[in-house]
């Protein structure tokens, strides 16, 4: 295995940097996935609920405007078009013919439903009595596992606040004889007056919320690491430069001081430790040399005192 200490100092520049930026690419990359997913989840919930709100629209219209209309006829004749359930469940079916929609579901899941594709299943019926239990939560959401695949979902209670709604689901012999002779007098019966019966949901499958998140992650990560590539560069460009080079040629010249060339020197223009490092090298140079200089006085002196006295 290579040595750390046999590297280049810009190879172990380039190195502590690959390293800073894997550390940070691992750590920023748990960070911004679960910002992404929550952020992915916002803008499905913000969709969601609107979509909730024009079905709750869909709802009070089908309830105030169509049924007076038609009270006449629905007193000897049951019309599903003027349940409120059945209204808004038709609405968003066409609403899922837009592409943009095709992958939202809405159901009206419900304990005990008239129409029986709206009965809750088993986690829609727990959905349904955690609003029992807790009165005050209006809304939840969060992820559920089903056969063809996980959903996110937001739900929230359906509650009975009109009387009206109670002339076709309080007793069989109270509703009209049409609904019975479509639906049975088994199911949608023995609902009381603010008694919460079901969930309003509508999900998408979670897939749509990961891939969404995924996208941006990955956008976000392959602009850091197009950027970081370039910070590398540049940094390398810039320690070659100013750095590498500076004290190659230092090297140079120390080594060609230490063989006995006196006029071994080195420049540096720059007023950074680079060029501090330089000026104390050419004061150490030209303290060298005025030693020489002496250590050669010395000698020729030595020298030429030996002369006088041998004679």
């Amino acid at each position: 295995m290579l040595k750390l200490a046999n590297l280049q100092l810009g190879q172990k520049f380039t190195l502590m940097l690959l390293l800073v930026f894997l550390g940070g690419i691992i750590a920023s990359s748990v960070a911004l996935s679960s910002v992404l997913n929550y952020n992915a989840q916002t803008q499905l919930t913000t969709k969601a609920l609107m979509l909730m709100e024009t079905m709750n629209s869909v709802r009070d219209y089908t309830t105030n405007q169509v049924n007076p209309e038609l009270v006449d006829r629905l007193s000897t004749e049951f019309l599903p078009e003027t349940v409120p359930a059945y209204s808004a469940r038709e609405v968003f079916e066409t609403f899922r013919g837009n592409p943009i929609y095709a992958d939202f579901f809405y159901k009206e899941a419900t304990l005990n439903p008239t129409n029986l594709r709206d009965k809750a299943d088993g986690f829609e019926a727990q959905l349904v009595e955690q609003f029992k239990q807790q009165s005050t939560t209006q809304e939840t959401s969060g992820f559920r596992r089903t056969p063809a695949g996980d959903l996110y979902y937001i739900a929230r209670p359906i509650k009975i606040t009109k009387a009206s709604c109670l002339e076709c689901h309080s007793t069989p012999a109270a509703a009209p004889a049409s609904m019975i002779e479509r639906y049975g007098s088994s199911n949608g019966f023995g609902w009381n007056l603010d008694e919460i019966v079901g969930a309003q949901m509508i999900s998408v499958p979670a897939e749509k919320v990961l891939k969404s998140a995924r996208q941006s992650l990955l956008l976000i990560l392959g602009i850091f690491v197009i950027a970081f590539s370039v910070a590398i560069v540049l940094v390398n460009l810039w320690l070659k430069r100013y750095v590498v080079r500076p004290l190659n040629r230092m090297a140079l010249a120390a080594e060609a001081a230490s063989m006995g060339d006196p006029g071994a020197e080195f420049t540096v223009n720059s007023k950074d430790e680079v060029g501090k490092l330089a000026e104390a090298f050419n004061r150490m140079q030209m303290s060298l040399q005025m030693a020489m200089q002496r250590l050669e006085r010395y000698r020729e002196g030595r020298r030429n005192s030996g002369d006088f006295t041998s004679k």
